[in-house]
């Protein structure tokens, strides 16, 4: 046998034994807890059922959703938390205790299948040091952690953003960034290649289209593109109808690069929003909507289509999220990627299996937010939610210590003073920190107490900067 045929053999093997694992697992959900309205952790399993979800992401290993996952069926992902990271890769007993403590009371009555170790840690630069080093030695006690207690049915991986990848256009040329590539990517990549597992990774086209709109088109964006707006690879003469597919295949071919291209994708998160900050664009229930079931289709297909670089290839995936969580911070958006709302009701109807057709939806709302809104906004309290004047104060003491001059305008005997009420000086502080740094990753939320308006706040003498 020449050794390029064993090669293909052991190539194949390889994808056969991914795919023997992932064949029965539909689209699953990830289910976020920052909102303080969201219910119990039964109400949420109770609800994923109904979604007809088979599977269930979790950002720890929280014992009271294990608890109510147990006997579902469903397939959980549980996660260690980042700032363990270091404490695991350097102590085999504190694994073994984790292990023992968060798993063993909920295995196998709970169906955990992924153990992911951090979450997207290759993004934040202030752990570089402290944390990217840690990373596979953590998998590897972890994974003697559990061969001790003869597990062997939970894959290990991490999350990474596509932030991971140094280019990623056109998706042939897809490499990791330099800083990673040879001291963590691949570690990694020989440590999920050898365990049979998965590179996790979150796919989020909105995030490229947002900000590129004008460049890249929203219905390929939505996998809803026609064939004039395709897009063919220069170096590898492949097609693309979708930006999903081209960002996986960018993944695909960073890892190949690296030599190992055999590993199978799984997306830990994907998803598009259902609102957002009137700066921003194209996130409503209409966009989400077409997202999600155009995604639900385009996974359950059988046999799988896989992607132009890896056709045929199954792909398991999580939506983002299980509910709009309204304790997120940052930009609108950040707090509207659910499927439900808080109390339980749908967003729109989405039918995870993928074999509901359009014809079949109720109508959806037009969308009104595709192009960007070109007009003048304000950032000011939001006192439609009901005034909580303690948290109004730090939050005004907040806005007034950053940025220059944030605050003169309301000094006593200034322009804006009068009204000397915490909500008037709120407003004025809010929107003067807001228009400074909004362009430098400012927002315009402020613990959830502020909201963007069209209205000019503006009175008299006293003028809110627009």
């Amino acid at each position: 046998m020449s050794f390029l045929l064993f090669l293909l053999l052991l190539i194949l093997s390889s994808l056969t034994s991914h795919l023997n694992a992932t064949t029965s697992l539909r689209i699953g959900v990830n289910l976020g807890q920052l909102g303080d309205n969201l219910p119990p952790p039964a109400r949420s399993i109770e609800l994923i059922r109904r979604l007809r979800a088979k599977a269930v992401k979790i950002y720890d290993a929280n014992a009271t959703v294990l608890s109510a996952v147990s006997g579902t069926g469903i397939r959980v992902s549980v996660m260690l938390p980042n700032q363990l990271i270091p404490s695991v890769a350097s102590n085999q007993s504190f694994s073994d205790s984790w292990v023992s403590s968060q798993i063993l009371p909920f295995y196998p009555k709970a169906r955990i299948r992924y153990l992911l170790v951090g979450n997207e840690i290759l993004s934040d630069f202030s752990i570089s040091n402290s944390t990217w080093p840690h990373l596979v030695p953590a998998m590897a006690n972890l994974k003697r952690s559990l061969r001790s207690h003869s597990i062997h049915n939970i894959k290990l991986g991490t999350t990474l953003a596509m932030d991971s990848l140094s280019v990623s256009f056109p998706p042939s040329a897809g490499a990791f960034r330099a800083d990673i590539a040879t001291s963590v990517i691949t570690p990694l990549l020989r440590f999920l290649n050898s365990s049979k597992s998965f590179y996790f990774v979150d796919v989020y086209p909105y995030f490229p289209w947002a900000a590129n709109p004008s460049s890249i088109d929203l219905d390929y964006a939505l996998f809803a593109g026609n064939p004039s707006k395709y897009y063919t690879d220069p170096g590898s003469g492949l097609t693309y109808t979708n930006l999903f597919d081209q960002m996986l295949d960018a993944v695909f071919a960073a890892m190949t690069r690296l030599g190992f291209g055999q590993i199978p994708i799984f997306v830990a998160e994907t998803g598009w929003p259902n609102n957002c900050d009137i700066d921003q664009i194209g996130a409503n229930i209409f966009n989400a909507a077409t997202y999600n079931r155009n995604l639900a289709r385009r996974l359950s297909h059988k046999p799988p289509i896989g992607t132009p670089a890896r056709p045929g290839m199954v792909i398991p995936a999580m939506i983002f999220a299980l509910y709009n969580e309204n304790l997120k911070g940052g930009p609108g958006t950040e707090r509207h990627w659910g499927l439900l709302y808080p109390n339980g009701t749908r967003v729109y109807p989405v039918d995870l299996t993928g074999k509901l057709p359009d014809r079949k939806y109720p109508p959806l709302p037009a969308p009104t937010n595709n192009a960007p809104y070109k007009g003048k906004i304000w950032c000011v309290v939001d006192e439609e939610k009901g005034v909580d004047e303690k948290a109004l104060v730090a939050a005004l003491a907040y806005a007034c210590g950053q940025g220059n001059g944030t605050c003169e305008g309301i000094e006593k005997g200034k322009e804006c003073f009068r009204p000397n009420t915490v909500v008037a000086h709120a407003s004025y502080a809010f929107n003067s920190y807001w228009q400074q740094f909004r362009y430098s990753g400012g927002t315009c939320f402020f613990g959830g107490l502020a909201v963007q308006t069209t209205k000019d706040p503006s009175y008299g003498s006293c003028k809110f900067r627009a």
